[in-house]
């Protein structure tokens, strides 16, 4: 599976073209949520594995959807795998979820 984080400091953020491929008004800022791609979730990161939006970033490329803040990466891992986005300061990493106690 494939999922779109950020790895900088400063926060996730796409351009006005993701926007316009993925059909959706532009914010002005470039802050997409679940909400932004009509998806229903608990999981607040769900829409970085949406299919529209990983096509969207592969089609304009990586360096240009990245807002002046981001510098995005698709990641892919195993389809299987709970996983989570750590975030410090903006910049992301994805780590497998355990148990802890």
């Amino acid at each position: 599976m494939k999922v779109i984080i950020n790895r900088c400091f400063g926060g996730f953020g796409v351009t006005e073209e993701v926007y316009n491929e993925l059909g959706i008004k532009w914010d002005g800022y470039g802050f997409l949520n679940n909400e932004s791609l009509n998806i229903v979730s608990d999981n607040y990161h769900q829409y970085r594995q949406d299919k529209r939006l990983i096509d969207a970033v592969e089609k304009i490329g990586v360096s240009l959807s990245s807002s002046s803040m981001a510098q995005l990466e698709i990641v892919e891992i195993p389809d299987d795998m709970d996983f989570y986005i750590h975030e410090y300061d903006g910049t992301e990493s994805i780590h497998e979820s355990h148990r802890s106690w």
